[in-house]
C-alpha cells in the first residue's frame, strides 16, 4: 500500500532488511533489551539472525525500512530464537540468565488473540501518521486470520505509545506494578490493554487495503 510522500506500507519484512529492523527495534526497545541480549551490537545482531520475516508489518521510504510493527501468532513472532540460539550466541554460563530475562517479555497469545510486540519508527518519521498505519494493517492481519482481539503491553515510561494506542481503540484491562524491574530495565508498571477486532477491519481485508 502507497500512501502520500512516497511511503510503502507492506506486511512481511523485506529480504536483506534484517540488520536495519534490528537496529529500529533496538533503537526502541533497547533499554529493555539491554539487560538480556547487551551488548548492543551483539544485542542487534541476534534479533537479525532470527527474525520471523512473516511477523512484521513495515513502512518504507525510498526503498529503506523506516518503521516496523511485530506480532506473536500462531507461536511465531517477529523477534525468533530459542533456548539453542541463546546459548550458542551468548555460551552457558552468561546464556542462562539472559534466557530468564527473555522469559519476563514473553507473551503468549490466548485463543482467538493477536498479540503486537511494538511499534518502532525510525526518528526522522515520526509525526506522519506511520505508527497508525502499521496498527491498521495488524488490524487487518488479526482479522484475516479470525481473531477476535489485538492484545499488546505497554509500560508505564511510554505514555506517547499508550496515548496512540488509545486513539486506535484499545483500552486498558490490567496494569501490573514491576518495582523490581524499574532499576534493571528502566520501567515500573507494565499495562495490558486489548482491542476487538471490528468490522471496518474485516472491511479493510476484503478490500486490499
Amino acid at each position: 500500500m502507497t500512501v502520500d510522500g512516497g511511503l510503502v506500507v507492506r506486511r512481511g519484512v523485506p529480504g536483506g532488511s534484517e540488520g536495519r529492523v534490528a537496529a529500529l527495534y533496538w533503537e526502541a526497545f533497547g533499554r529493555k533489551l539491554a539487560p538480556a541480549l547487551d551488548p548492543p551490537d551483539k544485542g542487534r545482531a541476534f534479533i537479525a539472525s532470527h527474525l520471523q520475516h512473516d511477523r512484521g508489518v513495515v513502512a518504507l521510504h525510498g526503498g529503506q525500512v523506516v518503521a516496523v510493527a511485530g506480532y506473536r501468532l500462531d507461536g511465531r513472532a517477529l523477534t525468533g530464537g530459542g533456548v539453542k540460539d541463546v546459548l550458542s550466541a551468548y555460551g552457558p554460563v552468561r546464556g542462562l540468565p539472559r534466557l530468564a530475562l527473555l522469559a519476563l517479555f514473553e507473551r503468549t497469545p490466548a485463543p482467538g488473540e493477536l498479540v503486537m510486540d511494538g511499534i518502532a519508527v525510525d526518528a526522522a518519521h515520526r509525526g506522519r501518521g506511520i505508527g497508525s498505519l502499521l496498527l491498521c494493517q495488524i488490524a487487518a492481519i488479526a482479522a484475516e486470520s479470525g481473531c477476535h482481539r489485538v492484545r499488546l503491553e505497554v509500560i508505564d515510561v511510554n505514555p506517547r505509545a499508550r496515548a496512540l494506542y488509545e486513539r486506535h481503540g484499545f483500552t486498558s484491562v490490567h496494569t501490573e506494578q514491576t518495582p523490581y524491574l524499574r532499576r534493571l530495565l528502566g520501567f515500573g508498571a507494565v499495562t495490558t490493554m486489548h482491542r476487538p477486532v471490528t468490522a471496518a477491519d474485516h472491511t479493510a481485508v476484503r478490500e486490499g487495503r
